[in-house]
Parts: C-alpha cells; structure tokens; sequence
C-alpha cells in the first residue's frame, strides 16, 4: 500500500495539461492477439484469411510498421508491456519457471492510469501471476478481471472454469462432445458488458484474446475444441487445422468490429483510442504451419526466436480525430513504450526508471523527438540456447548461445535477415555488444541467463 500511495503523490504532483483540455482523458482499448503472426491481417499484407473490421480499423487510423513485442513469448512479453521494462530489466523473462510473477513493487499501466481516474479491466489471458500471490491482475491496479491467471490453462478454449476477479466461475462443459462455451466469445461479451458499463467514465480496456494460439495438447482433442466452427471457410481445399486458424483469426476479427460499433453506439468514438497488437510472432512448433498463410511475410524466425518473425508484430492505433487516417507509419517502438505513451495520454508522467519513451508524438502523426539508443530482447534463460536481440537504428544483432559470435544484418537492405554481416562491420559489432552487456541486469529468478551475461 505504501508503494501505491506513493505512485499516486508522484502522479497527482503534476497537474498535466494534456488532461485539463475539453474531451480529454479518453478512454483507451488495447486488444492483443496471441501468437499472430506480422501477416495474418490483410492490411499487413495477408490474401487468404478474412479480416475486413481490422483492415477498416487502419484505414480509419494509422499502421506502424515497425514495432515490436516485449518479448519473442507471452508471459515476459505482457510483463514489458504491462511494466515499460526491456527484457533486460524485465520482472518475467521468460515462460519458464511458473513461480516468477509481478510483485508489490512492480508498478503496471492500470495502476498509473488509476491514477487519472480510470476505470480498468483486464479481460482475457493475464500470465503475470497466479492466484495466491501479489502478481494477479486485480493487485496490479486493475478493478476488473476475468480470463485466464495462468497461461497455460489458456491454451484450452474449452475449459472447466475462468477466474472472475478473485473467484472461479464454472463453465458449462459435454465431456460426450463438443462444448457449449468458448473462451473467446465470453471474452468479447464480457469486454462489451465493461464498456457499457463506464461509458460515461473514462476506462482502460486491456483485451488480451487467446486465439489463435493453437493447442497441441491433448493430442486427441477433436477439431470442435479448436474454434465453433470453421466457417467461412469450410469449403475450402485447406487442411483442417489451417481451416481452424483461419477462422479464428475471422472470428476474432467479427469481434474487434463489435467493439468498434459500440463504442460509435454509445457516442464514444471521438474519445476513444484503439490499438490492435500481437503478443509476438507465429507458432511452428504445433501442428499449424505458419507458412502456409505466409504469416511472416518478409521476416524470417518465428515465436521464441530473435528474428524479426518472432518479434515485430503488427500495431494499429486509431482515434478518430486525433489519429491520423490511412497513414503508414515506420516509427521504430516496442511494447515497453506503451507505459509512458499511455500514461501521456491520461496527462500524466510515467514512473521513473523504466526503459519505455512515450511514442504519443508519433501515433498523433507528430514529429516523434524522442528515440531509443537501441531495443533489446532475450529468451531461453531457462532453457538450452541462451538468445539475444538488439536492433540500434537498421542495425540488428541476434546471438544464439552464450558463446557463439554475433550475427550483424541491415534491416533496411535485408529485412530477411539472411545476410550475415557481421565480419564487414566490426566497429558495428562491437557497439552492439557493449550494448547487450550494458542492456542486462541480472536477475536471481533466471540464473541460466545471468551466468550467460557474467562471461
């Protein structure tokens, strides 16, 4: 408590000139896919699968081109977006171990927009703490919650059960056959019983949807426990599984235009700023295959990989009237910069020492001042191969394995990554790695990765 009280001397010292003027403070809906790939949506440059209320969403607002998840997997990933930290500083860096989660200290961007009198729920898959400790959403500064704590319960779109706030509600489930209640469409109806219930305060919405991750296991799960129904694409000459993907991915797509048409409904789309995201690349290692829709388009390296594929993920920001419409932007952010950016929106400073800037300047088509030294990722702190990313301009660095050289590419001349450049630029090089060493704090929760960067 000592710490919450704190935050709110800190943020309630500035009186922020951003909130003051006329329709201001407004409210703010961020939805996340789960493992969609940079392609999967048409105005990303995806032919085959269906998402016209997304693809209407960047024509009625601005695309980035350029942004990046927080982490190549979900539970670090939704940590630097939720805390403004890098992987390096990051509290969860990796899926693995399951006992690492947010604690009282972390400070959350529901907690700093609480702050400017926001209502905020978190409504969806969380993956930051499990009930019993100090990491589940509603002690991170949101008033509501309902989803999945633990993420790997939300691999299963048919479960026994959700977390409603702090309590469990039961599901109906036919154990004979197909099941009467998918997780994602009670995602949705809850997220637009939230928004006509504060329609006349300000909210933060956080829609973190779990579809289209795919769910591998059981491995006799019949095909009704993947999606409802494969339409629209039942007839065609698809395999099944990708049948199902397809129409996730279309379903999830109906939704964002449901949410888009009640905010329009309720008066609020002039105050109202969506963003449309990934957590992080495509998933190969199941029995969908993210080539067969070209999920990547350009990029190579999936989920779980340092390569441009597993972390650069589609962003859309649309805000009728303060949002330029129809723009492409290639402003180079990531998921740490939404902290601070969202807290200026609320007219309110961020919290001191995180590593996200505010990216406000850019999404409202201004000239962006502002601009990181470099990015950086890791993964497999607890696993065989320890990985690190670092983009500093067109500059990316990946290395894989603690002892291996890094590999150099120029992603403007090669967004493929399929050039190492490594030995033509070894000033480049050397830079890179300073910032690599200077980019990590150690941290006793993954001691695999802190061995890796003591050498």
């Amino acid at each position: 408590m000592r710490r919450f009280a704190l935050l709110a001397l800190l943020l309630l010292a500035v009186v922020p000139a951003f909130a003051q003027g006329p329709g201001m403070r407004p409210n703010i809906i961020f939805i996340m896919a789960d493992d969609l790939g940079y392609a999967d949506v048409g105005c990303y440059g995806q032919t085959q699968i269906k998402t016209p209320h997304i693809d209407s969403l960047a024509a009625e607002g601005t695309r980035f081109t350029q942004v990046y998840a927080g982490s190549s997997v979900c539970a670090p990933s939704r940590s630097s977006l939720m805390t403004g930290m890098h992987n390096g500083h990051n509290r969860l860096r990796d899926n693995v171990p399951h006992g690492v989660f947010l604690r009282p200290d972390d400070v959350t961007v529901a907690e700093v927009l609480k702050q400017a009198g926001y209502a905020t729920a978190a409504i969806g898959k969380w993956s930051l703490g499990n009930p019993g400790t100090w990491g589940v959403a509603t002690y991170q500064g949101f008033d509501r919650f309902f989803g999945h704590l633990d993420q790997d319960q939300a691999h299963f779109y048919y479960p026994d059960y959700l977390w409603d706030d702090e309590h469990i509600r039961l599901l109906p489930r036919n154990r004979g056959g197909k099941t009467g209640t998918y997780t994602h469409d009670l995602f949705t109806e809850e997220a637009l019983k939230f928004i006509e219930a504060q329609k006349d305060n300000p909210f933060f919405l956080y829609l973190p949807y779990t579809i289209p991750h795919w769910s591998d296991y059981p491995r006799d799960t019949p095909e009704s426990q993947i999606v409802p129904s494969d339409a629209p694409y039942t007839d065609k000459d698809w395999p099944q599984t990708e049948k199902n993907y397809a129409a996730m991915v279309t379903r999830m797509d109906r939704d964002v235009g449901r949410i888009v048409a009640l905010v329009k409904e309720l008066g609020l789309d002039s105050n109202t700023l969506i963003f449309f995201t990934s957590d992080n690349g495509p998933c190969e290692t199941v029995s969908h295959d993210p080539e067969f829709f070209d999920s990547n388009g350009v990029f190579s390296g999936y989920k779980r990989d340092m390569g441009e594929g597993g972390l650069r993920v589609p962003m859309i920001a649309r805000w009728p009237g303060k949002v330029p419409a129809g723009k492409t932007s290639d402003q180079v952010w990531a998921f740490w910069d939404v902290m601070p950016t969202l807290a200026e929106v609320a007219g309110l400073p961020a919290p001191q020492g995180i590593d996200g800037i505010s990216m406000l300047p850019a999404i409202l088509g201004e000239k962006q001042e502002a601009q990181h030294d470099y990015l950086y990722w890791d993964y497999g702190h607890c696993r065989e191969v320890y990985q690190q990313g670092l983009r500093m301009g067109d500059w990316k660095a990946i290395r894989l394995g603690a002892d291996s050289p890094l590999a150099l590419y120029d992603l403007k001349a090669d967004p493929g990554e399929t050039t190492d450049l490594a030995g033509k630029h070894p000033d480049v090089v050397k830079r890179m790695e300073a910032h690599m060493k200077e980019a990590v704090i150690p941290s006793p929760d993954y001691p695999v990765g802190e061995l890796y960067v003591r050498k």
